[in-house]
C-alpha cells in the first residue's frame, strides 16, 4: 500500500488500494522480460506470464462489464471460458497485452465509480451479486494469480 492513510480509510478505499495493488504487481513480472521470456511455458497448462496478464483483463472485463455492466460476453468479444483466456495469439505482445490490461482497468474503475458497495449487480450468470462482492472476487484473483506469476518469472529469470 503506497499510504499509511489508507489503513484509516474506508472499506471501499482499502479495497481499491488492494485491487490496484496487484494490477500493477502482474503488469510488474513483465518487466524486463523479452517476449520469448514472457510467453515462455513451464507448467503443462497454458500459463505463461503474458498469458496471466492476459487472463486477468479478461477475468476484470468478465467482473466489471458483464457482472456489473451487463454485457454478455459475446457482445463483448470475450473467449468462453477462464481456460481459453490463457491462450496467446501469434501477434500477442507485452505492449499490446498490457494495453489492452489497462484499459480493462480503467472500464473497470468507470463502472463502479457511481455504485455504492452494497449495490446489487444482476450480470452474472450465477445471480445477482454486490458490488462488493465483485471487488472480493477480483482482488481474490489477482491475488492468486500474483503467487503464480512471481514464481513464473523467478523460473524465467533462472532459465
Amino acid at each position: 500500500m503506497s499510504s499509511p492513510d489508507v489503513f484509516r480509510s474506508d472499506a471501499r478505499t482499502q479495497l481499491e488500494a488492494f485491487v490496484e495493488e496487484y494490477r500493477g504487481s502482474l503488469e510488474r513480472t513483465l518487466d524486463g522480460l523479452t517476449e520469448e521470456q514472457a510467453r515462455r511455458r513451464l507448467v503443462p497448462s497454458a500459463t505463461t506470464l503474458l498469458g496471466l496478464l492476459k487472463h486477468v483483463t479478461w477475468m476484470q472485463r468478465v467482473w466489471f462489464e458483464e457482472c456489473v455492466g451487463g454485457r454478455p460476453r459475446l457482445e463483448l468479444g470475450l473467449v468462453r471460458s477462464p481456460e481459453e483466456s490463457f491462450r496467446l495469439a501469434d501477434d500477442d505482445t507485452v505492449t499490446s497485452i498490457t494495453a489492452a490490461h489497462r484499459q480493462a482497468c480503467a472500464t473497470a474503475r468507470a463502472a463502479v465509480a457511481d455504485l455504492a458497495l452494497d449495490t446489487v449487480v444482476t450480470g452474472h450468470r450465477g445471480g445477482p451479486r454486490t458490488v462488493h462482492w465483485v471487488y472480493l472476487q477480483v482482488l481474490r484473483e489477482l491475488a492468486h494469480h500474483c503467487g503464480h506469476a512471481d514464481i513464473l518469472r523467478e523460473q524465467v529469470l533462472a532459465g
